[in-house]
């Protein structure tokens, strides 16, 4: 059984794997570690910022190999609705909003003016100069080959998740198999263990193979196996809390009354998500090409959480954005858990007003 495998004296031990508590801690074990990743090709990278703005959406880690190639990393938990096909259209969008820019530009516009600038760099160049022990990068040949890259648009894609679906394996293994040119990507897996007090991260570059995944799409004889089902109402996931008591049931009684609340306004109908390994409550927008919701209420474990989705409220709720990240006390992510209070709770309210212009 592949994990990690200690010796505690009496044996060899599988070791557990502790959840990262939300995509932030993913994120920023990647941005100040970039080295973990296990590329194709092991590329030495400079990281230039995290959420980076790229158009209308934030590029989780934008990053640039020595050789001056760019790299665009998203990162997702396995239990954020987006792990699984909206990661894709997120990544390629930001590629294509690249694509094309002057160097000149892309330093001054995107990296210099937000993030290099503010850990004291003054260009690409001096980022990735930092990193560099050995003296391996020329100057004059850097700048033409970043130039050259963004010109061609040939980017690398990194996909960085704790679990990766079947679903999203077929997908990347498709577009790793039709890109000629142009295009590298990385899918990696990375998990969290803690062993005798000391946490340890297991990365894992996954080889997707188009043919297994749509076996195990085809065949599979429930499709919870490979993704989530959803029925109508907040019955099952009612069923699902049935053993818990204590604060944990207070807090789930909590949100399950608001989001039956939610589901009074117009448009928005709740759905209970059945999962592999977990389950989600879900009030849901009506929208083109497909529902959506603002947040979704997770049973982990038994325990309470609450995640909010940025992309649906970009698109949905643009102006609750400001006031319910002052009543959660946090940026907005992508699926990360937020404090479950009656202030944040009150500030979804309205958001969910405002994506049905109720």
């Amino acid at each position: 059984m592949a994990g990690m495998w200690t010796n505690t004296g009496d044996g060899w031990e599988l070791g557990l794997v502790q959840a990262f508590e939300d995509e932030e801690e993913l994120r920023s074990l990647i941005a100040e570690n970039p080295q973990l990743l296990p590329l194709d090709g092991s590329p030495r990278l400079a990281v230039l910022g995290s959420e980076v703005q790229l158009g209308t959406g934030y590029a989780d880690i934008l990053a640039v190999e020595f050789s001056g190639r760019p790299v665009i990393i998203e990162v997702k938990l396995d239990r954020n609705p987006e792990s699984r096909r909206e990661i894709v259209s997120q990544i390629i969008y930001y590629a294509a909003f690249l694509r094309g820019f002057d160097m000149d530009a892309f330093e001054r516009r995107i990296v210099l003016r937000r993030y290099t600038a503010s850990a004291g760099y003054e260009s690409i160049l001096e980022v990735v100069k930092a990193h560099d022990q050995v003296g391996e990068v020329d100057e004059a040949s850097f700048r033409a080959s970043l130039q050259g890259f963004l010109a061609r648009g040939d980017f690398r894609l990194v996909f960085v998740l704790d679990e990766v679906s079947p679903e999203l394996e077929r997908v990347v293994a498709y577009l790793d198999a039709v890109t000629v040119q142009g295009l590298t990507i990385d899918l990696v897996t990375v998990k969290k263990y803690e062993v005798n007090g000391v946490q340890v991260a297991l990365p894992e570059r996954i080889s997707p193979d188009i043919d297994a995944a749509s076996i195990y799409m085809t065949e599979s004889s429930d499709p919870a196996d490979y993704g989530t089902i959803d029925v109508d109402g907040a019955d099952a996931f009612k069923d699902s809390i049935a053993e818990v008591t204590g604060e944990a049931r207070r807090t789930f009684d909590d949100l399950i009354a608001w989001a039956e609340q939610v589901e009074s306004l117009p448009n928005v109908r709740l759905v209970t998500g059945k999962g592999r390994e977990m389950i989600t409550l879900k009030p849901q927008v009506a929208s083109y090409p497909k529902d959506v919701g603002l947040v979704a209420i997770y049973n982990d474990n038994l325990r309470p959480n609450l995640s909010v989705h940025r992309s649906v409220f970009e698109k949905l709720a643009p102006n609750s954005i400001e006031p319910v990240e002052r009543a959660i006390g946090s940026r907005i992510g992508y699926g990360n858990y937020v404090d479950i209070t009656p202030e944040a709770l009150n500030a979804l309210t309205a958001a969910y007003r405002e994506a049905c212009g109720a």
